[in-house]
């Protein structure tokens, strides 16, 4: 299922440049909702959270792989239902918000994030940051903190987060590290 329909949004806008100002609080969310301005706005904030969240996840070592940006791009893609151009813009404006105000607006995003979804779509994200973070491979001891930090700022369980994180034992560079000693 596909953000269009975990929403139940249609793809009809009328006076979007109006309801912009309603939607998305911060400056990354913002930008991005601009760019996508044939959307639904809840729709293009949603999406640009989102695209955030899981940029953060990717640098969260201070360094965004083409690897990762590749697996964001195509997480944006399928489950956002844009158009491949759309998703390679969203990306690119995550990423560069990311690499620029990340420290600032981390927090603010996830909870803008956090308050326009359900839990269900803050679970698809989590698997969405699992998968990026094994986009190289292996999921850093930094990019498990993140994402645990995350899971905690959008009101996942510790149990929850702890089975999504069991799912993805084998690429945990923590436990590679203890099976080679």
């Amino acid at each position: 299922m596909g953000i269009f329909e975990l929403l139940g949004i249609s793809r009809n806008t009328d006076s979007f440049q109006s309801k912009v100002s309603r939607f998305g609080e911060t400056a990354t969310v913002k930008r991005i909702v601009v760019e996508l301005s044939s959307l639904e706005p809840t729709l293009a904030t949603f999406i640009a959270a989102f695209a955030f969240v899981l940029n953060r996840v990717a640098h969260a070592d201070s360094n965004i792989s083409q690897a990762e940006t590749e697996k964001i791009q195509d997480i944006v893609w399928k489950r956002g239902h844009l158009s491949p151009e759309q998703a390679r813009l969203v990306v690119k404006i995550a990423k560069n918000q990311a690499e620029l105000f990340g420290g600032t607006e981390n927090f603010l995003v996830t909870r803008e994030f956090r308050e326009t979804s359900t839990m269900e779509q803050r679970l698809e994200l989590l698997d969405c940051l699992f998968a990026v973070a094994t986009a190289d491979g292996k999921i850093s001891g930094t990019e498990e903190t993140q994402i645990g930090q995350i899971a905690t700022e959008l009101s996942i369980s510790q149990p929850t987060y702890a089975t999504a994180l069991s799912a993805h034992s084998e690429h945990r560079s923590v436990l590679r590290s203890l099976r080679k000693n």
